[in-house]
């Protein structure tokens, strides 16, 4: 059974499902968005998957996994699947296993996955590799927007969407996003599925509006964030690391033998053997980080 699904994954024709990203401040109503866009493309006839990527504790490895909670209305549907997953210590916001899990499902006939990551504070901003397009939810007021312009955030999006648009200051917050982005800019009540399928529409237009370029930029991100999560766990990094801290590599020569094909493993086992036999490199056996 695992062969199999690994050989659905692996294999060029298993084109993955189009995927929407949300993501925003946490409490801007993510989790509630994506439960009114799932309503709104089931009454359109489409199959949904939902991916919600929860954020790992750094000590004991569990995520908080709620989201099925939250989008319970739609749990008994079989037109969708809701699952969470854990980002593992992932330094973005999606867990390494994303891009496979969405070619697996494009596999299993779902034509649309909508994908939460975790809130603002993440080092890096992943979900443009991978969504398109990027949907960023803000509450109304400055304080959102101020979190989410320190995350990055407002630079990888393709929509903004402002939700709680009934609360005062919600004009405000439009305007003040129109004067400084050049991007759909929308008003929202998700609790009550206000101006979502205005936003589906705004969704499929930025959809039918793909570019070969736009693609390739993706995929070209995708591939780099992918690579950067694999040196992570490279088994000689540790040993490199050491290495350049005792003077006897620079670190342009240890990034070179990380980055070594595997027809230069022998200098890289050269290396590494030699390390692991000093007594001054112990600390660093076992570590990948």
């Amino acid at each position: 059974m695992l062969d199999s699904l690994a050989s659905v994954v692996d294999s060029p024709a298993a084109a993955p499902a189009r995927v929407v990203g949300v993501t925003g401040p946490p409490g801007a109503g993510k989790s509630t968005t994506i439960g009114a866009l799932v309503a709104e493309y089931r009454q359109r006839g489409l199959r949904v998957a939902v991916l919600a990527v929860d954020p790992s504790s750094p000590y004991s490895g569990g995520a908080l996994l709620g989201d099925r909670i939250r989008m319970a209305a739609h749990i008994n549907d079989p037109g969708v699947l809701i699952r969470s997953v854990a980002t593992r210590g992932h330094l973005g916001g999606l867990a390494a296993a994303v891009p496979a899990a969405i070619r697996l499902l494009g596999a299993l006939s779902y034509d649309l996955v909508l994908l939460e990551t975790v809130g603002v504070g993440q080092s890096e901003i992943e979900i443009a590799a991978i969504a398109d397009p990027t949907i960023v939810i803000l509450n109304p007021g400055a304080g959102d927007a101020i979190q989410a312009a320190k995350a990055g955030l407002l630079e990888v999006a393709d929509i903004l969407v402002v939700n709680k648009a009934d609360r005062d200051g919600a004009d405000q917050t439009v305007r003040d996003l129109r004067a400084e982005f050049h991007v759909p800019i929308l008003t929202l009540v998700a609790a009550r599925a206000e101006g979502v399928s205005t936003l589906v529409e705004v969704i499929e237009a930025h959809r039918r509006a793909d570019t070969l370029a736009r693609r390739t930029a993706r995929a070209r991100a995708q591939v780099l964030s992918l690579a950067h999560t694999r040196l992570r766990t490279h088994p000689g990094l540790a040993h490199l690391a050491a290495s350049v801290a005792a003077g006897r590599h620079d670190p342009y020569t240890a990034a070179d033998l990380l980055l070594a094909p595997a027809s230069d493993a022998a200098h890289d086992t050269r290396v590494f053997r030699y390390e692991t036999e000093d007594p001054a490199f112990g600390d660093a056996r076992g570590s990948t980080e």
